[in-house]
């Protein structure tokens, strides 16, 4: 269930409150910041993940020759 637009007002009005107006901006960029770096590691860890599989396929193929 999507929040709606009260909702979404009333969670804005309270975080105004509790870190004053000057605030938000800075919060907001760091929140932008935070899923930034959230995603380079999502890639990151794929990668990463790829490689060790194509070394293990590497490892596998002589072994599959031999026999």
């Amino acid at each position: 269930m999507r929040p709606g637009l009260w909702q979404i007002l009333i969670v804005v009005a309270i975080i105004a409150i509790l870190f004053g107006a000057k605030k938000i901006p800075e919060l907001a960029r760091s929140i932008g910041k935070a899923k930034g770096e959230f995603k380079k590691g999502l890639v990151e860890g794929e990668q990463e993940e790829a490689a060790a599989e194509k070394e293990q396929e590497k490892k596998e193929e002589p072994a599959k020759e031999i026999a």
